[in-house]
């Protein structure tokens, strides 16, 4: 057997687990005989997950749910083996259930042609239908439900204690999950997002991708500014909400100003 290494108390996360990169964050959170993850990764990880949380002495029959954070390749493309494998429910957002359920490799960024990406996407059928102030219960433990869309428009965080399991919202180093209007990416939202949970709390994030941190308002805060920033530049094309520039170009043409020759 191996020996449990809780970040927090009730909490592994695998990648620490293991003390090696396989994936993105899975997280363990467990209370008496119960469990659930918090995203599985990739397919290929999968077994090896597994076998780690069996050796870590959890009961696989008493896993609760497999949650999904947002419906990306990279979080979900093992909850189909996953699910089979524990015989146990899958929780999503809504707006996450269609291309779980049709295995959208469009959506889910399983197939990005212009980079070659072309991965395999299962599908797999959605249980448990997730929206804001929901409760998910793990032994005598209470997780709390957050829409924080932004990233995607299926993206859900989860409230433990003082505790953020934060998705794709924010990173240790100001970074963002990606922002594509083919992707359900929204400026106003992803700034509205983090404003909650800027305003909250919460002393800790548990985020998706990375290193977990302490809450820290001005790194926030820049992250913020920035994305403010993009909502009047072409950045990001048609989640920006207007380009000034071009603005200003109209009138220049329209007082006939050219550039100034040095």
């Amino acid at each position: 057997m191996l020996t449990r290494k809780p970040i927090f108390p009730n909490v592994l996360e695998v990648n620490y687990q293991l003390g090696e990169i396989i994936g993105c964050n899975v997280y363990v959170v467990y209370d008496q005989d119960e469990w659930l993850m918090i995203d599985i990764g990739y397919v290929d990880t999968v077994e090896e997950i597994i076998e780690m949380i069996r050796q870590l002495d959890f009961p696989l029959a008493n896993c609760k749910n497999l949650i999904a954070t947002h419906a990306d390749v990279d979080h979900i493309q093992g909850l189909a083996q996953a699910k089979s494998m524990l015989r146990t429910r899958v929780a999503a957002h809504t707006k996450a259930a269609a291309p779980l359920k049709s295995g959208d490799k469009l959506v889910t960024f399983a197939e990005i042609a212009a980079q070659k990406i072309n991965m395999d996407m299962p599908s797999v059928e959605v249980d448990d239908l997730l929206k804001d102030g929901d409760k998910i219960k793990v032994g005598n433990l209470e997780l709390e439900v957050w829409e924080t869309p932004g990233h995607t428009d299926s993206q859900l965080a989860f409230r433990l204690g003082n505790l953020l399991f934060s998705g794709d919202n924010i990173f240790r180093d100001g970074g963002v999950g990606a922002i594509d209007a083919h992707h359900g990416s929204d400026l106003v939202s992803f700034i509205q997002s983090l404003q909650r949970i800027r305003a909250s709390s919460v002393e800790w994030l548990l985020p998706s991708h990375g290193p977990i941190f302490r809450k820290d308002d001005q790194l926030i805060d820049a992250t913020i500014e920035r994305l403010n920033r993009y909502l009047h530049m072409p950045d990001f094309g048609t989640c920006a909400q207007d380009w000034p520039l071009m603005d200003e170009w109209e009138k220049e043409l329209a007082e006939g100003k050219f550039p100034e020759a040095s």
